[in-house]
């Protein structure tokens, strides 16, 4: 199971979606996801409203490439209008361990036809999957609640070929250790799966006893 670190490797020192953050998730090996959207004419890591501070996208993709594309880049879609320049880094960077999420349908459709890598949505409020037959994988999401989220369920979505990314439960302030416990018990192709977390090196540990 893939690790992802949920904005980056953040803490009291450096701030979530940084430079920082997503350089140091990279150097540990881990994958991460963060947000894009445009500003100036440029895609930047930002999840809020954008401003001259943010990050220039440009340069995550140059250190993917850099560590042999070793690193998931899971990207969080914040603005529509984003196909072009992200297709051209994804293959300007050869970069093919992605894949793109929380899009709106309209963009959903443009990314399939465009032949990039996307996720659709699973959670409490989105039951359907939209474009599910399409989508490389699915990103299994609890607001409130993780009992919904079962090892049938799971089981079913990666015997349809699809990958999964689990999004745990501190991600929206709520207790991640009995979650964690459940997964570690599934008998599933963790190939397959991934997490997004706060604590990747929690999970690490957890899951890998490293």
């Amino acid at each position: 199971m893939k690790i992802l670190a949920h904005r980056g490797c953040w803490g009291k020192e450096v701030s979530c979606n940084s430079p920082e953050a997503i350089r140091a998730a990279i150097e540990q090996g881990y994958g991460f996801e963060s947000d894009v959207r445009d500003y100036m004419e440029k895609m930047v890591i930002s999840h809020n409203i954008a401003d001259a501070s943010c990050q220039d996208a440009e340069e995550v993709f140059r250190w993917l490439h850099e560590f042999g594309d070793k690193c998931c880049f899971a990207i969080n879609i914040k603005a529509d209008g984003l196909k072009d320049i992200l297709k051209e880094y994804i293959g300007k960077y050869k970069i093919s361990n992605y894949f793109l999420f929380d899009m709106s349908v309209p963009q959903m459709v443009e990314f399939r036809d465009a032949g990039l890598r996307f996720y659709t949505r699973q959670s409490e409020v989105e039951p359907f999957p939209n474009m599910y037959d399409y989508a490389a994988g699915i990103w299994i999401d609890g607001f409130w609640s993780m009992q919904w989220i079962t090892e049938g369920l799971l089981g079913q979505h990666i015997a349809n070929g699809k990958e999964v990314c689990l999004v745990s439960p501190e991600l929206h302030g709520n207790p991640y250790e009995a979650f964690w416990k459940d997964i570690k018990k599934w008998s599933l192709d963790t190939s397959k799966m991934s997490l997004c977390t706060d604590y990747p090196d929690k999970a690490k540990e957890y899951f890998y006893g490293e």
